[in-house]
C-alpha cells in the first residue's frame, strides 16, 4: 500500500527517476561528468541528544570540492564474503554544502568520528558539522519529542525539489517504527540510483533492508546498525534471589513466559520488580506479531501478540511484581541504580551503552553491573536509517558515506570497538563475536555479540505498516490506563484504542 502523508501538488509528486534525471541535465551543464560520478560513486530518538530546539549549523561554503580516497576495486561477486569496493569516489560535480536531517546526534557522530576525511567544525558537537573536503556538512537536527522530527520533514520535503542548491535536503534519518510512511513516497531516492548494488549489501542482515523496500521491491534506505534485542538483567539481583549471575543460568529462570512469570513472583518476594513498568516487554511481544496492525486494504486489527502482552503484563501489575513508570520517564529510569531495585530491561545494543545511565558513576551500568541473555523471545527495536532526497545535488558523496558507513567491514568494526554498537554487517559481527579480547564494560566485560549476532539473523519485520508508530502508542496508553484501574477490562480499554486511532487515523477501517 503506497502511503501519502503530505498534501502537495501532484506535479511535485513525479517518479524519482524523472526528478533524478532533472539533477543529472543540469550537472551536465556544468561538467558533462555527473553520470561517472553517481557511477564511481549513516535508540534512538530517545536516547541521543535532548536538545528541545531545532537546530541548523553551518560552516562557509567555498566554491570547489576535493576528492577523498576510496578503495579502488569494484564490486562482482554477490556471493563473497567481503564485496569488493566501487571505484574511487569523485565527488567534483557535486553541489557545496551537505544538508542532513536529525533528530539527535548519533548519525553526526558516526559520521565525524568514522567516515574517512571528515574535519568536525568541532569535536565535542557532531551537530555543529564540519566538511568533507570542500564540501560543507550541516545538520538540521529536529527532536522527536510530540513528533516535531516528522512534522519538520513533513514541511519540508515538498520544498526540496524548488529548493536553492545549497538549501536542498541531502539526507535525512528515519527510525523503523515510521520508515514506510516515507519509504512509499518519492521523497526516498532508490539505492540503486545512487549505484550501490546488491553485491555492495550482501553482508547486510536482511531485515534492515527489508524494513527500507517500499511496497514495490525497491530499496530506499541502508544502515549501518542492527537491532536484535536481549534480556538486560541486574547481576546483584540474580545472585540472591537465582543464586547465580551466569548468563545461561539466568536464561533457565526467564527462558519462556510462564517461566517468566515465575522469575517475577520471587523477584517479588525478594522486594525488587521485575521490570521498571509495564512498558518494557511490550517489543519483546509486539515484534513477534503474526499479522500487522494495519492491512493491505487499510482494515485494523490487534494482532494477537499484542493483546498477549496486555493480558500477561495486567497479571503482573495486580501482583504487584512490575513497576509502574511510563517508558523513559524519571520513575522508569530508577532502576538504572542499585536503589530502583529493578531486575531486568529488555534492548538492543544501543539500548546498553546509551541509555542506562552508563556515564554516571552512581549507576549499575557504570559498575558493569549488568549481564544480558536471550530472555522468553528473541526481538528487535528500533534502529536508524539513512535516506537520499532524490533532489540532492550531492549524490555522488551520499553514496559514499553510505558506502563507508553500511558497507566497509573495518569502519564497521571500529564502530563496534569505539561504541558497543551492534552494526549491519554479518561478518563484522560474527568476527567480534569471536573476539575473546572484547567485552563490554556495562555488561561486566561480557561479549554479548554472539546472542545479538544470533538474534539479527531471526528477525522478520514482514507485518510491519505504515501506521505502527501511531497504533503503539495509543495502544499502550489505553492498556495503561486499564493496568492502573481506570478500565474495568480489557475490551474497555480496547474500545478507547479503537476511539483514539479513529481520530488519528480516519481512513482505516477498524475491526
Amino acid at each position: 500500500m503506497v502511503t501519502s502523508f503530505l498534501t502537495y501538488p501532484i506535479k511535485i509528486l513525479i517518479l524519482n527517476r524523472l526528478i533524478f534525471i532533472n539533477i543529472f541535465v543540469k550537472k551536465f551543464k556544468k561538467a558533462m561528468a555527473l553520470s561517472l560520478a553517481l557511477a564511481m560513486g549513516l535508540s534512538l530518538a530517545a536516547c541521543g541528544d535532548d536538545s528541545n530546539d531545532e537546530t541548523t549549523t553551518a560552516a562557509p561554503a567555498e566554491e570547489t570540492t576535493t576528492a577523498a580516497p576510496a578503495d579502488d576495486n569494484d564490486a562482482t561477486d554477490e556471493d563473497t564474503e567481503e564485496p569488493a569496493a566501487p571505484a574511487e569516489a569523485d565527488f567534483s560535480n557535486d553541489g557545496k554544502v551537505l544538508n542532513i536531517y536529525v533528530w539527535n546526534d548519533e548519525f553526526a557522530n558516526r559520521l565525524k568520528d568514522y567516515y574517512p576525511g571528515y574535519e568536525a567544525n568541532d569535536p565535542d558537537n557532531a551537530l555543529a558539522g564540519g566538511k568533507i573536503g570542500d564540501i560543507t556538512v550541516n545538520f538540521t537536527q529536529t527532536p522527536s519529542d510530540d513528533n516535531a522530527y516528522q512534522n519538520k520533514l513533513d514541511t519540508d520535503l515538498p520544498k526540496n525539489a524548488s529548493a536553492a542548491d545549497d538549501d536542498k535536503i541531502d539526507m535525512y534519518l528515519v527510525e523503523a517504527d515510521y520508515a514506510l510512511k516515507y519509504v512509499d513516497t518519492d521523497y526516498a531516492m532508490p539505492i540503486a540510483d545512487l549505484g550501490i548494488t546488491d553485491a555492495e549489501l550482501a553482508n547486510q542482515y536482511q531485515y534492515t533492508k527489508d524494513i527500507m523496500t517500499d511496497s514495490n521491491g525497491v530499496l530506499k534506505g541502508v544502515s549501518w546498525q542492527g537491532c536484535p534485542g536481549v534480556l538486560i538483567y541486574n547481576r546483584a539481583i540474580a545472585t540472591e534471589v537465582l543464586g547465580s549471575d551466569d548468563p545461561d543460568a539466568v536464561q533457565e529462570a526467564v527462558k519462556d513466559w510462564a517461566t517468566y512469570a515465575e522469575t517475577a513472583a520471587k523477584v517479588a518476594e525478594a522486594g525488587y520488580k521485575m521490570t521498571a513498568g509495564p512498558d518494557d516487554s511490550f517489543r519483546v511481544y509486539s515484534d513477534n506479531a503474526a499479522t500487522p496492525w494495519v492491512d493491505a486494504d487499510g482494515n485494523l486489527s490487534v494482532p494477537a501478540s499484542v493483546k498477549d502482552w496486555a493480558e500477561a503484563t495486567k497479571e503482573l501489575s495486580d501482583n504487584g511484581y512490575i513497576g509502574t513508570g511510563a517508558l523513559w520517564g524519571d520513575d522508569w529510569s530508577k532502576g538504572f541504580y542499585p536503589e530502583g531495585g529493578v531486575f531486568c530491561y529488555f534492548g538492543p545494543a544501543w539500548f546498553i551503552d546509551f541509555c542506562m545511565a552508563a556515564d554516571d558513576e552512581a549507576s549499575i551500568a557504570h559498575a558493569g553491573g549488568w549481564g544480558a541473555t536471550v530472555g522468553p523471545q528473541g526481538f528487535s527495536w528500533g534502529g536508524t536509517w539513512i535516506v537520499a532526497e532524490p533532489n540532492t545535488d550531492n549524490p555522488a558523496l551520499v553514496a559514499d558515506i553510505m558506502r563507508k558507513l553500511t558497507t566497509d567491514k573495518d569502519i564497521m568494526v571500529a564502530i563496534v570497538k569505539g561504541n558497543n554498537d551492534f552494526v549491519n554487517n554479518q561478518p563484522a559481527m560474527e568476527e567480534m563475536a569471536a573476539d575473546t579480547s572484547y567485552g563490554d564494560a556495562v555488561l561486566g566485560g561480557q561479549n554479548a555479540l554472539a546472542l545479538f549476532s544470533d538474534g539479527a539473523t531471526k528477525i522478520d519485520r514482514s507485518t510491519m505498516s505504515a501506521y505502527d508508530q501511531g497504533c503503539t502508542e495509543e495502544f499502550q496508553g489505553a492498556m495503561k490506563d486499564w493496568f492502573d484501574g481506570n478500565y474495568a477490562s480489557y475490551d474497555e480499554a480496547l474500545e478507547a484504542f479503537k476511539t483514539a486511532i479513529s481520530e488519528k487515523y480516519p481512513d482505516l477501517t477498524i475491526e
